[in-house]
């Protein structure tokens, strides 16, 4: 999808042809024919409702979007869906602009990579002032985001992965180097090689690491952490069929970190920055990792595997080893990690775990401004026992007393956190279950809007 084509420079000769939008309260002002017609489909001016309003030729004169007691900007992501195809002119405030443009823009999206008939959707003339390039960036890397998820996991294994980083690596003229199959045990990977090395070589696993600015060392660092299981069979201790069949999606932190370092440097902004991504199938053959092996991590702790359906924790271990070492001022981990955090807060609300209150602050300020909301969640050291082992030094399921494994899982990353800065991770689910408009069912993007805006808030252009 080409998210670009879907928004018109108000001075193409398209434009000129534009349908108005207009939001209304209840009670609003608007033509008296209009008002009519309003009332006669049941239009109140309710948030969520819309009429089409004709015109005296028939054609489509305007719409009518209901704006409710208080307008939020941000419900205009439900309008691609709903309006029908064509060129829309939105009339809205000049300090709603820009989000109400960016929510429509988000609202177009459709995975329609394997449909044989294609379903063209509504474009909008881009309002006056518009910072176009921004708006459409940021779409474009939900978009990217999205559509990574969405894809299956035959077409999306960690070759696929690896092609997306180096697209983007050389877009922003950044370094990119990958490591993988056993090349990964000389380097120093032993747990992503462990949790990778039972899928075909084809689909071999590879630690993926992109370096943007890192000459420029007057600029602060921004590490990046991403897990990119592509696909998840819960290895030998193997996921029943319902907890396996979303699991192409098991690589969602892989596709949020790569759509948030695009945003990141297609804007400019003043910082160096490490994207460091894990890509590994948990496949399962002969010679997969087994429940009671024990895996040597890069940072050298020894972690005696309980379960080989918690192996996100594994690679992502080594992963943040890694962005460590470049001593960072700012690192974020984004993972699709526990059903967990599913229970605590569903799937709408990912869990945001970070030790810094100021970051914390600031990122769930961002997210409730950006309508990308995240919930900080404790790192309760209280159950920092329940990951000991007896014969290594961390376990990979926590021991059932503590309960919480979104807790436990982020108590596990942050023993592999780096040590400079300040550090936070996203237990993301990537994914919404329930379809409706400007939602559809698939792929979604969680957190990155809000990094993105705190990032840029933090270091200004």
């Amino acid at each position: 999808m080409s998210l670009p084509s879907r928004l018109i420079a108000v001075d193409a000769p398209e434009a000129s042809g534009a349908v108005p939008v207009r939001f209304v309260g209840p009670g609003g002002d608007t033509a008296e024919r209009a008002m009519a017609w309003a009332q006669v489909n049941g239009f109140t001016g309710a948030s969520g409702q819309m009429v089409l309003v004709p015109g005296a030729d028939g054609g489509l004169d305007h719409v009518l979007v209901g704006a409710g007691q208080t307008f939020d900007p941000w419900s205009a992501r439900a309008l691609a869906a709903k309006l029908p195809t064509g060129v829309y002119r939105l009339e809205a405030e000049p300090e709603d602009a820009r989000t109400v443009t960016l929510a429509f823009l988000l609202g177009t999206y459709r995975f329609d990579r394997y449909k044989t008939v294609e379903r063209p959707s509504p474009r909008l003339v881009a309002p006056e002032g518009l910072d176009v390039d921004e708006v459409v960036r940021i779409a474009g890397a939900c978009a990217l985001v999205r559509e990574m998820v969405d894809t299956p996991a035959a077409d999306m294994g960690p070759l696929q992965i690896e092609t997306i980083a180096r697209e983007i690596a050389e877009s922003a003229g950044a370094t990119l180097t990958v490591i993988t199959s056993d090349a990964l045990l000389e380097a120093d990977y032993p747990a992503v090689h462990a949790v990778g090395r039972a899928a075909v070589p084809a689909r071999a696993p590879r630690l993926i690491e992109m370096g943007w600015r890192l000459d420029r060392t007057e600029l602060p660092l921004v590490a990046l952490v991403g897990k990119g299981v592509v696909f998840d069979t819960g290895g030998l201790n193997i996921k029943a069929g319902a907890g396996m069949r979303n699991m192409k999606k098991d690589m969602g932190g892989a596709a949020h970190v790569l759509g948030l370092a695009r945003m990141i440097t297609q804007a400019d902004l003043p910082v160096r920055l490490v994207v460091v991504v894990a890509a590994v199938e948990n496949a399962i053959a002969g010679d997969a990792f087994r429940p009671g092996d024990i895996l040597r991590t890069r940072k050298g702790l020894t972690v005696e595997v309980g379960n080989t359906d918690a192996e996100g924790r594994l690679v992502l271990a080594d992963a943040l080893t890694r962005a460590g070492e470049h001593s960072p001022d700012v690192t974020l981990d984004f993972a699709t990690l526990t059903g967990a955090a599913r229970i605590a807060l569903g799937p709408q609300l990912p869990p945001l775990y970070t030790d810094d209150d100021a970051m914390a602050e600031g990122l769930l300020a961002a997210g409730r401004d950006q309508a990308d909301p995240l919930w900080r969640m404790p790192l309760w050291a209280g159950y920092a026992p329940a990951l000991e082992a007896e014969i290594a030094d961390l376990r990979n399921d926590p021991a059932a007393w503590a309960q919480a494994g979104s807790v436990t899982a982020a108590l596990f990353l942050k023993r592999f956190a780096p040590e400079t800065g300040v550090w936070a991770h996203l237990d993301i689910f990537a994914w919404n279950p329930r379809a409706r408009p400007g939602w559809p069912e698939g792929g979604e993007a969680q957190g990155i809007r809000a990094a993105y805006a705190w990032l840029k808030g933090r270091f200004p252009v």
